[in-house]
């Protein structure tokens, strides 16, 4: 039985009266992700050194893959000793099929940009097949 005074006999709990419990934020469901965005966070682990090149496998066209292979060791958005994050992205559709993408790539206060170019094919799936990193130009051969 407790000696606090001010709660009323037998009970236990420490809450007092008029008090309101904290407010949850109401629960609103994610936004899948566009094909851009998936892909901007699928290239940035890639090229950041957190995820081995042959995460992209299948998800690459053309030479993109064996060019981000040859990128990826040298892990160019990892610098630092933060971790990467995706600011921003944002895309475009110049055709049918095909996305044209931008990220702002943030570490600390370094920010760097990605560009990539995504594919649609026959079989509706996405896949790179260009990536730009300021003059790091990876591209896929038709």
């Amino acid at each position: 039985m407790s000696t606090d005074k001010t709660r009323p006999a037998g009970r236990r709990d420490r809450s007092r009266p008029g008090t309101v419990p904290p407010q949850r934020a109401p629960h609103r469901p994610r936004q899948p992700l566009r094909p851009h965005q998936w892909f901007a966070e699928r290239l940035l682990a890639v090229l950041s050194g957190q995820r081995p090149v042959h995460w992209m496998l299948g998800h690459t066209i053309g030479e993109a893959y064996d060019q981000l292979a040859e990128l990826a060791p040298g892990a160019p958005l990892g610098a630092g000793s933060r971790r990467p994050v995706v600011r921003t992205c944002h895309g475009t559709q110049p055709a049918t099929g095909v996305v044209e993408a931008f990220a702002s790539i943030a570490t600390g206060e370094q920010v760097r940009a990605m560009a990539f170019r995504l594919e649609r094919g026959p079989d509706l799936r996405w896949r790179c097949a260009a990536v730009d990193l300021g003059g790091e130009r990876l591209s896929a051969v038709g």
